[in-house]
């Protein structure tokens, strides 16, 4: 019993310090890549984990008033899911990436068509922002992505795509439906106060997990910048770009609705949960789309820390 008490607890050390566990597994992930060789096989198995886990943690009651509000609810996952994609697919096309470089237009489109990282919630805690709203949005862009996700993958990138479409959307489906089957059976067999209890422990399970998936991902990126740093710091500040910037723009966008609306559902428009578009296509697309999948969780995981101060003077402000 001394065992499972120590391991409890180190899990629950471990879930209340979750947001310099996740930076530190980014920097083991870049600095074992041996260990990333020998993970990346089971990446889509690690992705299903970690869907377990953050459908676990989704407390349905938190969500209630949220709903209540459906007209502004429905106006951010289509700005999201579709607008934001199109205007994206729309402004690379027009720079030609699909003749110049098909694998960074492929990286590019998985980016802007996925849903926001399922640790928005909690980064949105970090921030100060309005969890509940980033935890709505999240669960109904997560909703469409099977099927817009491939649609618009298949419209923008077209013969540069190194795999089938509705392949991606059917294995979307059943990664998510088969989670949140996962997540329901075990409040249905344990029970809400059980489930409520463990929650810090939870979290600790899943920095574990996101550990194994940081270093799948970063596996590669110490060799690729001894090799070719241009490359990697090229793409580093393109994924900073593009996570700071659509951001930004969804901030501008939701302004009207108000500044405490607009953050938290610009935060998780910007940060992207990428990997769970790889884990379905894994082994089916090239390396360039591996290297910028693992290089965008740098900005996303340094989002946060970055805007702290800024939204804690906007939240004291006029």
């Amino acid at each position: 019993m001394r065992i499972l008490d120590r391991l409890a607890a180190g899990l629950a050390w471990l879930g209340r310090h979750g947001a310099k566990a996740i930076v530190i597994s980014i920097l083991l992930g870049i600095a074992l890549p041996p260990l990333g060789a020998l993970i990346r096989p089971f990446f889509a198995e690690t992705v299903f984990l970690l869907l377990c886990l953050a459908f676990l943690r989704v407390e349905p009651g938190a969500l209630h008033a949220q709903f209540k509000r459906p007209k502004l609810l429905i106006a951010a996952a289509v700005w999201t899911m579709l607008i934001v994609p199109v205007l994206a697919g729309l402004g690379l096309m027009a720079f030609d990436l699909g003749e110049s470089s098909p694998a960074l237009l492929l990286a590019l489109m998985l980016n802007v068509v996925a849903p926001p990282i399922f640790s928005s919630p909690a980064l949105a805690v970090l921030m100060g922002l309005n969890a509940a709203t980033t935890l709505a949005l999240l669960l109904a862009c997560t909703a469409a992505t099977p099927f817009l996700a491939p649609a618009l993958v298949a419209a923008f990138v077209g013969p540069a795509v190194t795999f089938s479409p509705l392949a991606l959307g059917l294995r979307l489906i059943l990664m998510l439906a088969g989670a949140a089957c996962v997540a329901v059976a075990i409040r249905a067999v344990l029970g809400k106060p059980w489930v409520n209890r463990q929650a810090a422990r939870i979290d600790g399970l899943n920095v574990i997990v996101l550990f194994a998936f940081a270093v799948a991902l970063m596996g590669d990126v110490l060799a690729n910048t001894i090799a070719r740093p241009l490359l990697v710091l090229g793409l580093l500040a393109l994924a900073t770009a593009m996570t700071f910037g659509l951001s930004a723009l969804s901030a501008l966008f939701f302004l009207p609705a108000g500044i405490h609306t607009a953050l938290p559902l610009a935060h998780p428009t910007g940060s992207r949960n990428t990997g769970l578009m790889l884990a379905p296509a894994a082994g089916l697309v090239p390396e360039l789309v591996w290297l910028y999948v693992a290089l965008i969780q740098i900005p996303i995981y340094a989002l946060p820390l970055i805007a702290k101060p800024l939204v804690r003077r906007l939240s004291t402000g006029p």
